[in-house]
């Protein structure tokens, strides 16, 4: 038995998969908050690169991978699929567990899968600054590695909550040449009529998304990057779940049940939406999508246009959300603190193909002290 499964350089995926026209039913497109209109290419331009645009709004079941996208991920990836045979002992299950090894990325996440690709892009287009926000640090992280790669310069707003409990994410960003600031901040407008009205607010990602896309909108050098929720960002991610298809073959297996985390979406997405074409023609694949019980998006919200941030700057999105303004609270997976959830995750939800469940913190921090233990 194979403990581990890595892929050769040359095996790995030179296309990214789009499930979007696989989605049944289709996803609603997002509106112009103005007009209530479906939004144009031409509304996102001032913010986002014209190529991720197009990527956003494509329905293109593969899109390239450019060489130099794919030279920067050989560097961690094909990322390993790992067997955890000692959480099967500890379990005491028949079932045979295995994980996709995402921790081996230079800052320890799935999430530079998307900041390559998305600086990458940025700089072709002449875009000499990015800016994003980041919960727990994971993807400010991965944007300060990807936009040093690229020769671009990086503002990361961290929410507050996540800034004071972990600092050694903002060690990794300014390792990387990224300016970061606590969100709220005085920087922005936004960040200002909010620590006047609530000084001691922990922040939250919508916060943090407001703060971002306005310091962008601001500078003609300057445009937005989002770490999860969109289109295009589980696009890239999708090189999560190929790589996985490959290896489980090379293991003889295929899965009965997949299942990964949900802050915004790009994490299980990226590991389940290559699995979906098979799940359409009739393989018994369940789907699992588990979320924090104190922003259980999925399971207490509602399916609804909506924006992705505080001050109502983003277009409106079809998802599943517990409203923009909401506040979670301040729990340690910061990278989960998010009020909505990827609109392609919340049509695969509606249409009862991914199962939601809520977990709670200490329940998971149990299972993930095990875990470490086998």
């Amino acid at each position: 038995m194979r403990k581990k499964i890595v892929l050769h350089d040359d095996e790995m995926p030179r296309q990214w998969y789009n499930v979007v026209p696989d989605v049944p039913n289709g996803l609603l497109p997002p509106l112009d908050p103005e007009t209530k209109e479906p939004m144009g290419p031409e509304k996102l331009a001032p913010v986002f690169s014209n190529e991720l645009i197009e990527q956003e709004m494509s329905t293109e079941r593969y899109i390239d991978i450019p060489e130099e996208i794919l030279e920067v991920l050989k560097i961690w990836r094909p990322s390993p699929l790992v067997r955890a045979t000692g959480l099967e002992k500890a379990l005491k299950t028949k079932a045979k567990i295995f994980f996709k090894n995402e921790g081996v990325s230079p800052v320890g996440s799935h999430k530079p899968n998307s900041a390559v690709a998305q600086a990458y892009y940025n700089m072709k287009e002449g875009v000499k600054r990015l800016t994003t926000e980041t919960g727990a640090g994971q993807w400010g992280s991965a944007l300060s590695f990807a936009t040093n790669k690229f020769g671009i310069k990086c503002k990361v707003y961290m929410v507050r909550v996540s800034f004071e409990q972990k600092p050694y994410r903002k060690s990794i960003m300014k390792t990387f040449g990224a300016d970061i600031v606590p969100s709220p901040s005085p920087d922005t407008r936004t960040g200002r009529n909010i620590l006047e009205k609530m000084p001691d607010t922990p922040g939250s990602l919508g916060i943090a998304i407001s703060e971002a896309l306005e310091d962008a909108a601001s500078r003609n050098d300057t445009k937005y990057a989002l770490g999860s929720v969109l289109n295009h960002v589980i696009l890239h991610q999708s090189i999560i779940g190929l790589e996985a298809k490959k290896q489980m073959e090379i293991a003889g297996e295929y899965p009965d049940v997949i299942i990964g985390c949900c802050g915004g979406g790009s994490n299980f997405a990226g590991l389940a939406v290559p699995y979906v074409p098979d799940y359409l023609e009739g393989k018994k694949i369940r789907f699992i999508g588990t979320e924090p019980a104190s922003c259980p998006s999925l399971t207490s919200g509602k399916l609804a246009y909506d924006f992705g941030d505080v001050s109502r700057l983003t277009p409106l999105l079809y998802m599943y959300t517990l409203g923009h303004d909401f506040i979670p609270p301040g729990i340690h997976a910061g990278g989960l603190r998010y009020h909505g959830m990827a609109p392609i995750i919340s049509a695969l939800v509606r249409e009862n193909i991914i199962e939601p469940v809520k977990l709670h913190q200490l329940e998971c921090f149990e299972a993930g002290v095990l875990f470490a233990k086998t």
